[in-house]
């Protein structure tokens, strides 16, 4: 018999409010743009403050619109992080622009304002300065920078001010890619609404959840009538059921989605202050035991919106050796984040090699996610601590 606590990875905070409204979408005839999409989508507005809110199906799906709304195209260069899940670039990619890398804070992990502007002073100079910024391949094309698209990693918001600064001096886009982020706050503003578009997304794992799905969010009314179009087929207002006005794609969120999503915007504070406990639980143990970093806040966070909690491992512990160790105690550990510059895609298409970008490599090489959800117990955390200690002291 197996005696070994098991616990997931994450879990959704769902409640009956949660399961009531979605039965009750299912007891109409209407699941797909209906009702429930205005209503979360204007709960979004009120709880960011921002004058549009936009519903699709993915987070990827909603930086891909933001990408287009904001008129990047073929060549295009578009500053952004090698430490992040990999839409944050696909993205880029998928208008066949060029994400442009630069390397991250060694502490938050979120991208280094300080070589962003370096970047953009180069890039924008000589094409001598420009090409020490491109990839070594795969960039005839080049053409002008665009945008930044920078990333509120593990919850943590970017450093925006010197961001925005660089952006408004230069006339550049920003995208803020808020999907591990909603409910974050920089010098006291929230996450998602300092750029020209934000997204949020509700994957399971995320602070609210909406099965899948996310929000964008602006004030750019022209912009926002656009990526309501792209979502439905490029059908604008005014256009027949067979009629499209534009290129568009299937990025509709559906009405027991929108309803699940409600629902979880109005327990949203509550849900990150159990996840901020869990995540004391853990610091609080976790910075007693040799070898493990845990995670810091940074002095312009003014409320963390804990995604996942992500360790760091001391240089000569073999990560993959303590997650297998973890796993046999009935606890799963994942590596978080594998560089995207290192990805075999983007090795092959633009030549990236080891040593490119040395501390998102640092970071993904020492960093593991463990257990982390709003609905933890005490006692789970207690488990997973020991458990590290244990495994770490007999490598």
């Amino acid at each position: 018999m197996n005696d070994k606590p098991q616990i997931p990875m994450s879990s959704p905070d769902i409640t009956d409010a949660e399961r009531k409204a979605v039965a009750e979408v299912l007891d109409t005839p209407n699941l797909s743009m209906g009702s429930r999409i205005l209503g979360f989508e204007s709960a979004f507005q009120d709880y960011t403050g921002s004058k549009h809110a936009i519903a699709i199906n993915s987070g990827t799906a909603g930086l891909h619109l933001c990408i287009r709304a904001a008129g990047i195209d073929q060549g295009d260069l578009v500053i952004t992080t090698p430490f992040s899940f990999v839409a944050s670039s696909n993205v880029i990619l998928f208008e066949r622009a060029i994400p442009i890398f630069v390397d991250i804070d060694p502490t938050t992990g979120n991208i280094d304002p300080k070589l962003i502007a370096q970047a953009v002073n180069d890039l924008t100079s000589s094409e001598t300065d420009r090409t020490r910024w491109l990839p070594r391949k795969g960039v005839d094309n080049a053409k002008g920078l665009k945008a930044i698209l920078p990333v509120d990693v593990f919850g943590q918001p970017a450093d925006l001010d010197p961001i925005r600064k660089i952006a408004a001096d230069k006339g550049l886009v920003i995208i803020e890619d808020s999907c591990e982020a909603l409910g974050a706050e920089y010098k006291g503003r929230k996450v998602g609404t300092l750029g020209d578009y934000g997204v949020f997304a509700f994957y399971p794992n995320k602070q609210m959840t909406t099965g899948e799905g996310a929000v964008i969010v602006t004030n750019n009314e022209q912009a926002a009538k656009l990526m309501r179009s792209l979502r439905n087929q490029g059908r604008s207002p005014g256009d027949t059921w067979l009629q499209h006005t534009y290129l568009g794609y299937n990025y509709r969120l559906n009405e027991m989605s929108a309803a699940l999503g409600e629902i979880q915007i109005s327990r949203l504070d509550s849900m990150i202050d159990k996840r901020s406990l869990v995540a004391d639980w853990y610091s609080n143990r976790l910075s007693q035991i040799p070898g493990i970093e845990v995670p810091t806040i940074n002095s312009t966070t003014t409320r963390m919106s804990w995604f996942v909690y992500v360790i760091r491992l001391a240089k000569g512990i073999d990560r993959d050796s303590v997650a297998a160790a973890l796993g046999r105690k009935g606890i799963p550990a994942r590596p978080y984040f594998t560089p995207i510059h290192l990805q075999p895609f983007m090795v092959s298409r633009f030549g990236y090699q080891v040593g490119d970008f040395p501390i998102t490599e640092d970071l993904g090489n020492r960093s593991l996610a463990i257990p982390f959800s709003s609905v933890m117990t005490e006692d789970q955390v207690d488990y997973v601590c020991i458990s590290l200690a244990e495994v770490i002291n007999s490598l």
